[in-house]
């Protein structure tokens, strides 16, 4: 593909994103690329502090930059409704929905707000559910995109409905990749509803690759082997947030992304940016199911996905 770096990023005047967990991290470097192209970005997260702080220093960065912050606590589907309910009377078009926030292999099973699993709930059911209550006003939109953040986790991935809510037995990183693996299927689903019924909405999904991010102090935290494991790897095989954000970008802002396409790091494994080139991103045969549908992801797991 051509080469690409945030410096490509469009115009974006006139046009509405939604970033969940965008406070920090991917979500605020994508929310910071956003802003410095003229969109009018909400940011969006659970800690008022953090949301203050992250408005403060976007405008500072972008002293035009039209950006605010809404509480949304992705645990709580009251939370998700009346964020939604609050967009819907507002009644803008939205642009653009970024489905970035998740956490993370944690080591003990917690559940949501809800009763269900942290980790499913976390990153797909919530996103899953304000996708849907956020429909109306993307379908009002000329040309709008739902990014949904996965990982590389989900090459591993099985959705076990034996044990969807890890009920039976918790295994955090099985519950991780489950997750991520129902991102990409719903990105795939989503498309083919859209082109079914006319909506002219785009579904595609990104990956960061391994970026240097709270997500994993969050999550299995710095302690134990597994901790031991990611100082490691992330003391050679890492990359920045920002560089992490930037396969979200593309997926959100290019002429070049492709409905259902997935993207990431062009560079080992795809866990950060090849240093010998400009071309960030990896795509189609490069990518870990760039291209691919539905149908092959269900041939691929199998059972696992036909339920």
């Amino acid at each position: 593909m051509n080469q690409w770096s945030p410096a490509d990023i469009p115009p974006q005047h006139g046009r509405l994103a939604v970033i969940t967990g965008a406070t920090g991290g991917l979500g605020y470097e994508t929310a910071l690329a956003l802003a410095t192209a003229g969109a009018e970005v909400l940011v969006t997260g659970r800690n008022a502090d953090k949301g203050r702080m992250a408005i403060e220093r976007i405008q500072r960065a972008v002293p035009f930059a039209k950006v605010k912050y809404e509480s949304l606590d992705l645990a709580s589907l009251a939370s998700i409704r009346a964020f939604a309910a609050a967009a819907m009377a507002n009644g803008q078009p939205l642009d653009l929905l970024i489905n970035n926030a998740g956490v993370m292999d944690l080591p003990t099973r917690r559940l949501t707000e809800d009763g269900f699993e942290m980790q499913f709930g976390t990153n797909h059911l919530s996103h899953f559910a304000l996708t849907g209550l956020l429909l109306p006003l993307l379908r009002k939109a000329q040309a709008p995109r739902v990014v949904n953040v996965s990982s590389l986790a989900h090459r591993g991935g099985k959705i076990d409905f034996d044990n969807l809510q890890g009920e039976r037995k918790y295994r955090p990183w099985a519950a991780y990749q489950q997750s991520k693996l129902a991102n990409l299927l719903f990105t795939f689903e989503l498309q083919r509803r859209s082109d079914a019924h006319g909506w002219g909405l785009m579904s595609n999904a990104a990956h960061p690759g391994y970026a240097l991010t709270d997500l994993i102090p969050n999550g299995p935290g710095g302690g134990g082997l597994k901790g031991l494991g990611a100082k490691i790897l992330g003391s050679f095989m890492s990359h920045s947030a920002a560089e992490g954000a930037q396969p979200t970008l593309f997926a959100a802002t290019s002429g070049q992304a492709a409905p259902s396409g997935y993207y990431g790091p062009n560079g080992f494994y795809e866990l950060i940016r090849s240093r010998s080139s400009r071309q960030y991103l990896s795509a189609g045969e490069g990518s870990s199911c760039g291209g691919k549908t539905m149908g092959d992801l269900r041939a691929a797991h199998g059972r696992e996905v036909d339920g």
